[in-house]
């Protein structure tokens, strides 16, 4: 029996954020903050700010942070993967990290960090896996029901997870799942 790197976009992204904290945490936390976190201005005229409007998914605050990331992408990852191809994952992995990143600068006044939008897009694009044009899935539904409830009552404590993140990713998620089912894959 061999290793077969079966899903090479989750598993290359997963690689990547860990080998990133990994650096972080050697050189002092200076990585995340210089590339990988949007801050909560961003300026139009810096390069690097545009970077962190899609980079920011591949960096963590610790590893109970990124491990709790990647225990659903490695879970979910593969399947999409399948089911969308690598080369479609990617392009909905950059999309929901754009305009999570984006929203979250235009709206809101906290930074930006982790993957937890990628996730979410992740779980909401999931339970489109056996959609039939013209239904909408039960699953769906309920998942939408316990998850924005969740993130509603989540907003109202006092932590440093953006909830924000992940209502945008899941609807990124949605909007996906629903795109998809209305042509071929």
């Amino acid at each position: 029996m061999r290793l077969r790197y079966n899903a090479p976009v989750t598993l290359t992204f997963s690689l990547a954020a860990a080998v990133i904290l990994l650096i972080d945490q050697i050189v002092g936390r200076a990585l995340t903050q210089a590339v990988f976190s949007v801050p909560p201005t961003m300026g139009f005229n810096r390069v690097i700010d545009f970077v962190r409007l899609v980079a920011h998914p591949l960096g963590h605050a610790d590893w109970n942070h990124l491990l709790s990331n990647l225990a659903f992408i490695l879970l979910l990852g593969p399947t999409l993967e399948e089911k969308y191809g690598g080369p479609g994952l990617s392009v909905m992995i950059l999309i929901t990290a754009l305009i999570t990143g984006l929203l979250n600068v235009l709206l809101l006044t906290t930074g930006l960090l982790g993957a937890s939008g990628i996730v979410f897009m992740m779980i909401l694009l999931m339970s489109f896996a056996n959609i039939r044009q013209g239904e909408i899935p039960l699953t769906f539904v309920l998942i939408v029901v316990l998850y924005l409830a969740r993130e509603v009552v989540a907003a109202f404590g006092q932590d440093d997870i953006s909830q924000f993140a992940h209502i945008v990713g899941g609807i990124t998620g949605s909007v996906f799942g629903f795109l998809k089912t209305r042509r071929p894959t």
